[in-house]
Parts: structure tokens; C-alpha cells; sequence
């Protein structure tokens, strides 16, 4: 079998990190850390050289930050304040912060490596946490789209038989109109079912066993009623609401490749998901002018700043219309 290429010879790592950055043991032990990445971890070419480079920079700040190039007791004794100070100066360069973590991640990787070969241990480094990963916004589907998915006569695709499309449409009536998760909607039985004419709220027993109150529009009760009055078959008080086209207890995975297949149908991206519904139910909400503490409650979470990304949905969307429509922007 052949062998990975190995790292290029000693010549090249002099280049990679000179010496101007670090005093000699500080050099000799970066150079046999990228020379132990290449040849017995055998990382690609890129990988080495990306780490090489992290460490370039940080040892380009260190030289400026301490007055001079570090050697293997400077580096050992950094402070958080030093490894902070690092951070701050790469962020304000514009370094994301996935980028910033991968950097940090290098540099963590040459310090073990330092203390196993010397015995110094740079303690600042497992004191200092690197940059919160920013998780992505959800995507809610337009509002079109979200009513598209939740008509039975749009879903029906005139293969499968009609109390399935009701089904379905029911299912994501109720993803979409109030807010449930797909899990919470297939766990309703059929005495829970929502009664038109009525104002229904079901009982919701979400995450963490919390439990919460959900008002239920006249159109999702509708839609469960036309479901049930299509089903052929007679469902217990203390059943599973949705069935499958068997009879038993309706399978989530039925639903996700329903919406899948309702993906290719009306052009609709990867990103929507059963799951979506919920989130197009509050920031349709939010962006109608719902209060975010009543969206909380009715999501079912815990913290408010979980139902504040929300938010920031409505403010790109501001952003975008902006950039979009301003003559001077």
C-alpha cells in the first residue's frame, strides 16, 4: 500500500517557523511538532501546513506581545490574560469563530506536544476557553409554502388514499398552528383530538417532562377533524390520534419522507423539514407582532433565550429588505 507523503525536510519547517518567531529550543520543538504531525500522525500536507501556520501567527504575536521572540519557559508561562489577549487581536483582524477555534486547537495540539517532549506544561491554555460555536438560525418556510404543506388537497400527490393526505395535512396543521414538536403531535391520543367549534387547548408534556398549554386554531380542529372522519379505522379513547395506513401508531419517519417527497413537489429547500413548521409557527408569529414570552410558552422552552433566536430571524430579514430596497445601501 502506499504511503502517505511525508512532511518535507528540515529545510522547509526552518522556513514555516523562522527564527525570528522563537528562540532555539522553542523552534527545534515547533519544527518536531510539525515534523510529528507529518511523518507518525500522518496529517495531509494542508493540515500541517494550516497548523504551521497557526502557530506562526501566534508565535507572531507573542514576540510582539512579550517584547521579544518566546522560548520554551516564556511560553510555558503565559497567562489567560496572554492567551485573551491573543484572541481579542485575531478577532479584531477579522478571524470568524470557527477559524479562531480551529487556531486555538493548534496551538493546544503544539503544547501538549511541548510538554510531553520537555516536560513544560502551558497551563493558560486548558484555563481559556475558545469562542461559543454560533449556532446556525433556523429556517422557517414563507408563509405561502407553510399553508401549501398544510392543505390536504395540495399534498395529495393521487396515489395513496385519501385519509392519508387528511392525515398528514392534520399532522402538519398541527406542527404549523401550534407549535409542536413532530414527536408531541404523534404522541396526542384520540380522546386529545382538538373538537371544531370549541376553543380547544391541548396539554402538552414536552422536553423535560414540562408541561404547557396550546391554544388550537378553528383550521388545525378542522383538519383533525377531517382526518378522523376519513380514517377507516376505530380508534381507543387511550390510542395514538394518527395511525399508520395499518393501523398502529403513525412512525415519524412517515411523516419526514411525506415531507420530503412535498420538498421535490413544490421547490421547497432541504432545509424544510417537519421540524420547520414549527419554527415558520413562531417567527410568523414574531413577525406579526406575537409577544416573545407568550412564543416561549407555547414553544414550551425553558429559556427565553432559546425563543430569542427568533429574533434574530426577524432582524436578517429586516437587514436583507433593507439592503435590498435602500437606494444607499
Amino acid at each position: 500500500m502506499d504511503s502517505k507523503p511525508q512532511m518535507r525536510n528540515d529545510d522547509v519547517l526552518t522556513e514555516t517557523i523562522g527564527p525570528q518567531l522563537a528562540a532555539p529550543n522553542l523552534r527545534a520543538a515547533a519544527n518536531g511538532w510539525l515534523t510529528h504531525l507529518a511523518t507518525e500522525r500522518r496529517l495531509s500536507d494542508k493540515t500541517v501546513e494550516a497548523y504551521g501556520r497557526d502557530l506562526r501567527q501566534f508565535l507572531t504575536f507573542l514576540r510582539d506581545h512579550l517584547g521579544g521572540p518566546p522560548a520554551v519557559d516564556g511560553f510555558s508561562d503565559l497567562s489567560p490574560t496572554d492567551i485573551r489577549a491573543y484572541l481579542a487581536a485575531r478577532r479584531a483582524g477579522g478571524l470568524s469563530g470557527p477559524s479562531l477555534s480551529r487556531a486555538l486547537a493548534a496551538i493546544r495540539s503544539f503544547a501538549r506536544f511541548l510538554e510531553k517532549t520537555t516536560g513544560a506544561k502551558t497551563t493558560a491554555l486548558t484555563v481559556v476557553r475558545g469562542p461559543k460555536k454560533r449556532h446556525a438560525l433556523p429556517k422557517p418556510l414563507s408563509a405561502e409554502s407553510a399553508l401549501r404543506v398544510i392543505d390536504s388537497d395540495e399534498i395529495d400527490p393521487g396515489e395513496a388514499e385519501p385519509w392519508i393526505a387528511a392525515r398528514d395535512a392534520a399532522v402538519f396543521s398541527l406542527l404549523y398552528g401550534c407549535g409542536l414538536r413532530i414527536s408531541e403531535a404523534l404522541g396526542l391520543t384520540r380522546s386529545e383530538a382538538p373538537k371544531p367549534g370549541t376553543d380547544t387547548v391541548l396539554r402538552i408534556t414536552g422536553k423535560g417532562g414540562k408541561t404547557r398549554l396550546v391554544p388550537v386554531l378553528p383550521a388545525v380542529a378542522e383538519a383533525v377533524a377531517d382526518y378522523l372522519r376519513l380514517c377507516p379505522y376505530a380508534l381507543s379513547p387511550d390510542g395514538a390520534l394518527f395511525v399508520g395506513a395499518r393501523g398502529g401508531p403513525l412512525n415519524p419517519r412517515i411523516v419526514q419522507r411525506r415531507m420530503a417527497n412535498l420538498r421535490g413537489a413544490f421547490g421547497l429547500p432541504d432545509s424544510a423539514t417537519p421540524h420547520a413548521l414549527r419554527h415558520s409557527f413562531a417567527t410568523h408569529l414574531l413577525m406579526n407582532g406575537g409577544d416573545l414570552r407568550a412564543i416561549q410558552e407555547l414553544l414550551g422552552h425553558a429559556s427565553l433565550s432559546t425563543t430569542q433566536v427568533y429574533t434574530e430571524i426577524d432582524e436578517s430579514r429586516l437587514l436583507e429588505a433593507y439592503r435590498s430596497a435602500h437606494p444607499r445601501a
